[in-house]
């Protein structure tokens, strides 16, 4: 891997992680059209412990919150009616289908998904998925609302993003609203999500980025890799902020046609092949 592809990534990660339109699809494509290979499923994987301690930071009081009084919960029955002891529950219960299917298909992840044909079909795709969510949602409920069912769907719905193209957070803001909740509940339930599924993720493909590269895809260095994640950080910092303010007064509707315009895109230039789908 360049510096160049490298530093392009990072920044691809930091700015489309945390929206609906698929990071890891973004890398695939970026690394596809501008280096004509793939940084690999591990190189995504990795690069999102960027983006999740930008989560860790962002909303730590709030994490902190919810661990202390999940950890009390557990020999005090009197804050269990809380809402934080049972947001701790409802994160925990919500990671294990991303967790599950994560491990079945860690194969198939890292080779077959990866089709670009695949990619721009489900971007396609779950771009009307989102629309019909977003137009069919009543919002009418809120954290305080919030409950295992909502935490069980939702963590179906992320591990759909397996499938680059998908988007975790398009998939869990997908199912939100299609549960009822408002835009930014179902955002911020999303962001708590994806922190044992992506931290987990990362560390375990932490020894996959650096194998020789197979035909087709390019392995980084490690300094490579410390400072695409870095800037995945910094970037993906900024972006949470952005989003959080962006779905409390806006629909999702810019980032369905923005799905639709990167498939289409995606689709073309495979048919005239000036990119190959593996």
């Amino acid at each position: 891997m360049t510096w160049v592809e490298a530093i392009v990534l990072g920044i691809v990660q930091g700015l489309t992680e945390f929206l609906p339109i698929s990071s890891s699809a973004h890398l695939r494509i970026t690394s596809a059209i501008f280096f004509g290979r793939d940084a690999g499923a591990s190189f995504t994987a990795v690069t999102q412990l960027g983006t999740e301690a930008a989560v860790l930071i962002y909303f730590a009081k709030d994490i902190w919150r919810i661990l202390r009084t999940w950890v009390l919960g557990l020999v005090d029955h009197s804050v269990r009616a809380s809402l934080d002891y049972r947001m701790g529950w409802y994160v925990i219960v919500g990671s294990i289908p991303i967790g599950v299917f994560g491990f079945l298909f860690k194969d198939q992840i890292q080779t077959v998904a990866r089709n670009l044909w695949l990619v721009s079909a489900t971007l396609i795709g779950f771009a009307f998925v989102l629309a019909f969510a977003e137009y069919w949602g009543r919002q009418t409920r809120t954290l305080e609302n919030f409950r295992m069912r909502d935490g069980v769907v939702m963590g179906f719905a992320q591990a759909m993003a397996l499938i680059p193209g998908v988007s975790r957070s398009g998939g869990t803001l997908t199912a939100g609203l299609l549960l009822n909740l408002t835009r930014e509940t179902a955002a911020r339930y999303s962001f708590l999500l994806a922190i044992p599924a992506v931290v987990m993720s990362g560390v375990f493909s932490l020894g996959d980025v650096f194998k020789p590269a197979a035909p087709g895809t390019a392995a980084p260095s490690g300094a490579q890799m410390v400072v695409a994640t870095l800037i995945a950080f910094v970037i993906g910092y900024a972006a949470i902020a952005w989003l959080l303010r962006y779905v409390a007064h806006h629909t999702l509707y810019l980032f369905v046609l923005y799905r639709v315009a990167l498939g289409a895109l995606v689709l073309s230039l495979l048919l005239t092949g000036t990119i190959t789908a593996t």
